[in-house]
């Protein structure tokens, strides 16, 4: 699926997250992102996943908060979208997060609330 300026892209852990909670609240966000190209999580994907959480950045209980990086850092997602500002969109963590996944190859994506990815409303 492509918005105006994007192609959008879920993990399954997205899908994990998008079901839970209320029964009728929850169908309405998975047909919200259903049809979206959904991206594998690997042994790389893990692997990234380890690293940042070894790094003591993330703590234990947001291991999941970790994952939803590593994916998006392993198939060179521009940009990954978050409301999480505690453990994701955190520019003193995603600074120690950038140094990880530059160890092992790879480029963090530029990770923000929709809000901050908003079009310009002057276009």
């Amino acid at each position: 699926m492509r918005s105006r300026h994007f192609e959008l892209f879920v993990s399954p852990l997205v899908w994990d997250e998008v079901a839970l909670g209320d029964h009728e609240v929850s169908q309405r966000r998975c047909g919200i992102i259903a049809g979206l190209p959904v991206l594998a999580v690997d042994e790389e994907t893990s692997r990234i996943a380890e690293a940042f959480m070894a790094s003591g950045v993330i703590p234990p209980k947001a291991a999941t908060d970790a994952s939803h990086i590593a994916v998006a850092t392993r198939h060179g997602m521009d940009f990954l979208l978050t409301w999480n500002c505690t453990h994701i969109a955190n520019a003193q963590i995603l600074r120690r997060l950038n140094a990880v996944a530059t160890s092992l190859g790879y480029e963090l994506p530029t990770i923000c609330t929709p809000d901050e990815l908003m079009e310009d409303p002057n276009e």
